[in-house]
């Protein structure tokens, strides 16, 4: 599909059918979020993918009771390496550019899920100790965004976007 329709298509998804999610489509999504633009092509993202129903619940809990994300049966943790920036970069790599990255990254990551015909949120309220504790990420790896992701159960609602005149400047 063409991209505005693809953009217009996503929707923030919180209700999913069980069927799982193929790994082939998975791993096709993760190839859409690689190619996200980002900082140097220092690439500083990292994905866990939790298809464990007992981590899905400990990943629901972590973000604040947040049942939905235990209910799709595939969560991605997108996790940004803020040292792989900084390296480059110094503390703006650290504090900011590999925030960027990841995020461009989870935007990617969502309009393949919608492409594929999945559902998907992005899920930014979450406490990232929990995460990292629960799924035993490794030293360095910070938790950035917890995607749910599933045949969806739900069908998008009404939705607007504000008029570009009241969010854009001309100079």
């Amino acid at each position: 599909m063409d991209a505005c329709t693809l953009f217009r298509q996503r929707f923030s998804c919180r209700r999913y059918r069980q069927d799982p999610v193929p790994r082939a489509t998975i791993e096709a999504m993760l190839e859409a979020a690689i190619w996200a633009p980002n900082g140097g092509n220092l690439q500083p993202w990292r994905f866990a993918v939790v298809l464990s129903p007992g981590l899905r619940r400990a990943l629901a809990s972590a973000a604040y009771g947040q049942s939905f994300v235990a209910a799709a049966p595939s969560v991605i943790v997108v996790c940004a390496v803020p040292d792989e920036s900084g390296r480059h970069y110094g503390p703006r790599g650290r504090e900011l550019y590999c925030l960027q990255d990841t995020a461009a990254a989870t935007e990617n990551l969502l309009l393949a899920a919608t492409e594929f015909g999945l559902g998907a949120c992005w899920v930014g309220a979450f406490d990232e100790r929990a995460v990292a504790r629960e799924l035993a990420l490794p030293d360095g790896w910070r938790p950035v965004a917890v995607v749910p992701v599933g045949f969806p159960a739900e069908q998008a609602r009404g939705r607007s976007r504000r008029p570009l005149a009241d969010v854009t400047v001309w100079r």
